[in-house]
């Protein structure tokens, strides 16, 4: 295997097509086929589907890691070697919308004053960002997953505690002698992921399907619980002062969610990683009940 072969795999998926790959990596396409079936027949393995987009196989996302943690450390390599300007060195990370939106924005203000990098955030629920790590597409993930990924190392972070919560207005008009009409009672989802309110539902053998909305942003969500829209679980730290001043109220007392989350990252010796590292460890403080 050779760089040029690498190179050209991670393009591929990276852009889609080997025509895109091509335009790129400023080759033409033929030469990036060249590649793709030498390092093909280096291994002895299709590495990629050729479908539109093309996407890696399992022993392509293998090779793909490999490809993206070697840009990085020939970057840093090239970084302590420079004795002018430094050039920028991307951090992709995955982050979910709820930490986003709260605990992260530390790091958010520490790769700022950083300034030798470039932040590439990939917003993926908690619950689906391994791939992302096999892939290589991101050398960190915070995630709900304590099983390290292949060649990842995992440390605990904390937990984000969520409670159901609804306008007043809302809570009212469901409210039975029974307590909350869960059965009825229209819910407001982050997206298809989302099992935060299913959760909450099954507690309370809820069978059939609410009404239910979604709201694919953090900030939006919250602002769709407070307008009545539909009940939901809003992350403790992100309700501010909603329920000392009765602008949302809790549904339940006992019901809450505890998400553990978890930081994964390339197990790598590289400067970055261990900074990018340092950087999540210290603004997850907070989750550490």
């Amino acid at each position: 295997m050779n760089d040029d072969q690498l190179d050209a795999l991670a393009a591929i998926v990276d852009h889609g097509t080997f025509d895109a790959a091509a335009r790129a990596l400023s080759v033409t396409p033929s030469a990036v086929s060249q590649r793709i079936r030498g390092l093909e027949s280096t291994v002895g393995q299709v590495l990629v589907v050729r479908t539109t987009p093309c996407r890696a196989t399992d022993a392509g996302t293998i090779l793909l890691r490999m490809a993206r943690q070697r840009r990085l450390l020939t970057s840093e390599a090239l970084a302590e070697l420079s004795s002018g300007e430094r050039a920028l060195t991307e951090l992709p990370v995955a982050v979910n919308a709820d930490s986003l939106a709260t605990w992260f924005r530390p790091v958010i203000d520490e790769c700022a004053r950083w300034g030798e990098v470039m932040l590439r955030l990939h917003v993926e629920d908690q619950d689906h960002s391994a791939a992302l790590l096999r892939s290589g597409a991101v050398l960190g993930a915070v995630t709900s997953d304590p099983v390290a990924v292949q060649g990842c190392s995992v440390e605990p972070l904390g937990l984000i505690r969520y409670l159901p919560v609804a306008a007043p207005q809302l809570a009212q008009r469901f409210s039975t002698a029974r307590g909350t009409a869960w059965s009825s009672m229209p819910v407001v989802r982050f997206n298809a992921k989302d099992d935060l309110q299913q959760r909450i539902l099954d507690a309370h053998r809820v069978n059939s399907v609410p009404p239910t909305h979604r709201v694919p942003s953090s900030e939006g969500f919250i602002y769709a619980v407070r307008a009545g829209l539909g009940w939901g679980t809003v992350p403790e730290d992100q309700l501010g002062d909603d329920l000392e001043t009765g602008r949302l109220v809790r549904l339940s007392i006992r019901d809450r969610v505890d998400v553990p989350l978890y930081w994964q990252c390339w197990r790598l010796r590289s400067p970055r990683v261990d900074r990018i590292t340092e950087m999540v460890r210290a603004a997850a403080a907070p989750l550490r009940r």
